[in-house]
C-alpha cells in the first residue's frame, strides 16, 4: 500500500511539473507585447525597454520559468502586471465562488445522472428508457451558457423567482447567497448531468448482465432492489472514475457560467486577465485549476480500494 501511494504521489508531482511547463510555454507564446499593452502605442523604445526590465520579461525564458515556479512553490503567485497587486490576493476572494459553483454543480449532476441512468438501463426497451436517453442526448447538445440564458429568461425575467446575476457572500446574507447560486448551479449541473447519464447507463448495463444480478432476480428481487443492493456498489468504481474525470469539464463550464451570471469567481478573473494580457495572473489561475483537477483525480484513484476491497490485493503487490 505504501509503495502504491508513493508511486501515485510521484505521478502527481510529475504531472504537475509537466503542466507548469506547458502553461508557461503556451502563455509565453501568446502574441503581443505586455509593455506596449500597458504603456500604449505612444511609448518610446526606452520606456518600453524599461517596462520590460521592470516586469522581468526581458530575461531568458528559462530564468523567467525558474523564478515563476520557485515563487509558486513558496506560495508566491507573483504580482499582477496590470493592477500591481499580488496575484494571490486577487485569487483568494474568488476561490470560494468557483468552489461553491463547481461543487454544487457536480453534486447536482451526480444526483440527476445516477437515478436517470438507472432508468435508462433498466427500462432500455421501454418508452421511459428511450425518453431518458433522448433527453440526455438533447442535454449534451446544449452548451452551459445557453442553458444559463434560458434559465434567466424563464426564472429571472419572466417568473422573477431568482436574481439574474450577481453574487452575495455567504457570511453577509445566506438566503441571498443561495438564491444567487440556484440558476448558475442548475445551468451547470443539468448539462453535466446529461453527459453523465450516458456513462451511468453503460455502467449499469454491465451490471445487468452479471451472474449475481441474475441470481438476485431469480430469488424474487425486483430489478430496482437488485440494482440498489448489488449493482450500485459494483458499478461504483466506474461511476467514481467518470465523475472524477468530469471535474475538468465542470471547472471549464463554471468559467463560462460565471460570465453569464456575472459571478466574481476564478473564471471571471481568468477572462479579464487574458483580455488585459496579464499573463502572470493567467498562469496563477490556470495552475491552481490544474492543481485542483490533479488532486481530485489522485483522490479518486486512491478511493478505488475503499469502494472495492478486491482491489487491495493488487495495490499491495
Amino acid at each position: 500500500m505504501g509503495l502504491a501511494i508513493g508511486i501515485r504521489l510521484g505521478v502527481f508531482a510529475l504531472s504537475l511539473a509537466v503542466a507548469s511547463v506547458v502553461i508557461f510555454v503556451v502563455t509565453q507564446a501568446l502574441p503581443g507585447d505586455v509593455a506596449r499593452v500597458l504603456l500604449g502605442d505612444g511609448a518610446s523604445p526606452e520606456q518600453l525597454a524599461a517596462k520590460r526590465a521592470q516586469l522581468g520579461v526581458d530575461r531568458p525564458l528559462a530564468a523567467q520559468y525558474v523564478t515563476w515556479i520557485g515563487g509558486m512553490l513558496a506560495g508566491d503567485f507573483g504580482t499582477s502586471w496590470t493592477s500591481s497587486l499580488p496575484v494571490a490576493g486577487l485569487i483568494a476572494p474568488r476561490i470560494g465562488v468557483t468552489a461553491w459553483l463547481a461543487s454544487f454543480g457536480l453534486l447536482l449532476a451526480a444526483l440527476v445522472a445516477v437515478p436517470l441512468g438507472a432508468v435508462a438501463a433498466l427500462k432500455r426497451r421501454r418508452p421511459a428508457g428511450f425518453v431518458t436517453s433522448a433527453a440526455a442526448q438533447v442535454g449534451m447538445a446544449i452548451p452551459a451558457f445557453w442553458a444559463g440564458i434560458l434559465l434567466v429568461l424563464v426564472f429571472a425575467v419572466t417568473l422573477r423567482w431568482f436574481p439574474s446575476g450577481g453574487y452575495v457572500p455567504l457570511g453577509t446574507d445566506p438566503m441571498g447567497w443561495a438564491s444567487h447560486l440556484v440558476l448558475p448551479v442548475l445551468s451547470l449541473g443539468l448539462v453535466q448531468g446529461a453527459v453523465l447519464i450516458r456513462y451511468v447507463r453503460s455502467a449499469f448495463l454491465e451490471v445487468l448482465g452479471e451472474d449475481y444480478f441474475r441470481t438476485a432476480r431469480s430469488i424474487g428481487w425486483t430489478p430496482w432492489r437488485a440494482l440498489a443492493r448489488h449493482g450500485l456498489r459494483n458499478a461504483a468504481v466506474s461511476l467514481v472514475t467518470v465523475i472524477g474525470l468530469q471535474l475538468a469539464a465542470v471547472l471549464v463550464g463554471a468559467i463560462v457560467v460565471e460570465r453569464v451570471f456575472v459571478l466574481p469567481g476564478l473564471g471571471s478573473l481568468l477572462l479579464q486577465s487574458v483580455t488585459s494580457y496579464d499573463l502572470v495572473t493567467v498562469r496563477g489561475v490556470v495552475m491552481l485549476l490544474v492543481f485542483s483537477v490533479l488532486v481530485i483525480n489522485a483522490l479518486v484513484d486512491l478511493s478505488y480500494v475503499v469502494i472495492d476491497p478486491r482491489l487491495r490485493t493488487g495495490v499491495d503487490r
